[in-house]
C-alpha cells in the first residue's frame, strides 16, 4: 500500500512533482532537478525527507540493546551526538540497512531509517529485542506523527538563524539539539546532519519535528531564500559523495568490505549480529569491490543500474548507480568490479544501451 507523507499537500503548494519512491508518494522534483543540485551546492535548499522511518527507543538498558545490535562500538557516542551510519546486518554481515542513532539521554534513544524498511526493521529489531531478552526496552515508530526536514547548503545555517534557530553555527557536525526551538516553536530536535555531502562540505541541518511545524518550518525556509528540492537532486548530490542507497548499491547479499563503507564498522568489535562474520570476511579477502566512475568531461551519458562494466571484452562488474553531475558537467557512477581491475585511474568501458563509453575509476567523494 502506498503512503503519503504527511507534509505532500505543502510539497503540492510549492510547486513538487510527485512521485512513488520506496513505497511513499513524495516530491522528485520542483521543475528543475539540475537546478536544484546546483543550487544545494552553491546556496542553499530545503528537502521534506519525511520518508524516512523515524524510532523512538527507551528502556533503562537501551545503550546494551543497540549496543549488540549494530556494526559499530557506539562507546563514543555521548549525549548530544549522532552515531553517524550505522549497519544493521543480518548474521552472515549482509548489510539489511544503514541507520542513524541519537543518543538523548541514558534511557533515550531516537533513530532514523531508511523509506523501504520502515516495517521490517522494526520487526527484525523487535525479533532481536525479545531474543535477547530485553523485555524493557520499547521501540515506537513515529514517522506518520512526524515530519524531518533537510536545509542544506552554504547558506543553510543563514536560513536556520532567519527561523530563529541561534545555534546554526556553532552546532558541530552530527551534533543535535534536543527540544531546539525553530519558528518560535519547540522541535523534537535540530541536527547537524543530511545526506547530500554539504553537512560535511559546507552547512546541512535536518529538523525533526510534529506535522504541523514541520509544514511551517517548510514554508518559510522558503520564504527565507531556501529553493525546494526533491529527491531526484538528493539522489544525484549523494551520488557526487558516493554515500551508498540501500537496495540499490548494497543490500543483504553485500558485505561492508566490499561497499568499502568502513564509517559505519568497529571491525574489533565481537557481540552483535553479523561481527563475527565480518571479520571473517576482512580477513579472508573479497573478491569484487565497489569503485567511483566519471566520464568523460562534457558528456551528457547517464550510466544506469545494472550497466555492465568491462575491460575489453570481459565484464569485470557492474554499475549500481549512475546519473549526470550538473556540478562535475560529466556522467558519474558507482558499482562494484572485481579487485583485479579495481585499480584508482585506470579505464574501463561502460556498456550504455549498447555503446562503449569509457569511464575512468576514481576514488570518493567523486567532487
Amino acid at each position: 500500500m502506498v503512503k503519503e507523507v504527511p507534509l505532500l499537500s505543502v510539497q503540492r503548494e510549492l510547486g513538487g512533482s510527485i512521485g512513488e519512491f520506496a513505497g511513499w508518494l513524495t516530491s522528485m522534483d520542483y521543475g528543475n532537478p539540475l537546478e536544484e543540485h546546483v543550487n544545494t551546492r552553491t546556496s542553499v535548499s530545503v528537502f521534506d525527507v519525511s520518508h524516512m522511518g523515524r524510532y523512538v527507543i527507551r528502556g533503562k538498558r537501551v545503550f546494551e540493546f543497540l549496543q549488540k545490535l549494530v556494526s559499530k562500538d557506539l562507546s563514543d557516542v555521548g549525549v548530544g551526538r549522532m552515531s553517524g551510519p550505522v549497519l544493521l546486518m543480518n548474521e552472515n554481515a549482509g548489510i539489511r540497512d544503514d541507520i542513524m542513532l541519537y543518543n538523548v539521554s541514558e534511557d533515550l534513544w531516537f533513530a532514523v531509517v531508511n523509506a523501504p524498511n520502515v516495517e521490517k526493521d522494526l520487526e527484525w529489531m523487535n525479533a532481536w529485542r525479545v531474543k535477547w531478552g530485553y523485555t524493557d526496552v520499547e521501540i515506537e515508530n513515529v514517522t506518520l506523527k512526524s515530519t524531518l526536514i533537510a536545509i542544506q547548503g552554504p547558506k543553510a545555517a543563514e536560513v536556520m538563524e532567519g527561523l530563529g534557530y541561534g545555534e546554526a553555527k556553532d552546532l558541530k557536525i552530527l551534533e543535535f539539539t534536543y527540544g531546539a526551538e525553530v519558528a518560535g516553536r519547540e522541535t523534537v530536535l535540530v541536527s547537524h546532519s543530511g545526506w547530500t555531502g554539504e553537512e560535511v562540505r559546507s552547512f546541512g541541518f535536518e529538523i525533526w519535528t510534529d506535522i504541523d511545524h514541520g509544514a511551517e518550518i517548510l514554508r518559510k525556509s522558503v520564504a527565507l531564500g531556501a529553493r525546494p528540492a526533491g529527491l531526484i537532486a538528493r539522489d544525484t548530490l549523494r551520488l557526487e559523495m558516493g554515500y551508498l542507497l540501500i537496495g540499490q548499491d548494497m543490500d543483504e547479499s553485500t558485505n561492508p568490505i566490499e561497499a568499502r563503507y568502513w564509517l559505519p564498522i568497529s571491525l574489533e568489535k565481537e557481540d552483535c549480529v553479523g561481527c563475527p562474520k565480518l571479520k571473517e570476511i576482512y580477513e579472508r579477502g573479497v573478491s569484487r569491490i565497489r569503485v567511483g566512475l566519471k566520464l568523460k568531461k562534457g558528456l551528457r551519458v547517464i550510466p544506469r543500474h545494472g550497466t555492465g562494466i568491462y575491460a575489453g571484452n570481459n565484464l569485470v562488474g557492474r554499475v549500481t548507480s549512475g546519473a549526470f553531475s550538473p556540478y562535475l558537467n560529466t556522467g558519474i557512477a558507482m558499482g562494484y568490479v572485481s579487485v583485479s581491475h579495481a585499480y584508482i585511474g585506470s579505464r574501463l568501458d561502460l556498456d550504455v544501451r549498447g555503446v562503449r563509453q569509457k569511464a575512468k575509476i576514481v576514488d570518493f567523494p567523486l567532487i
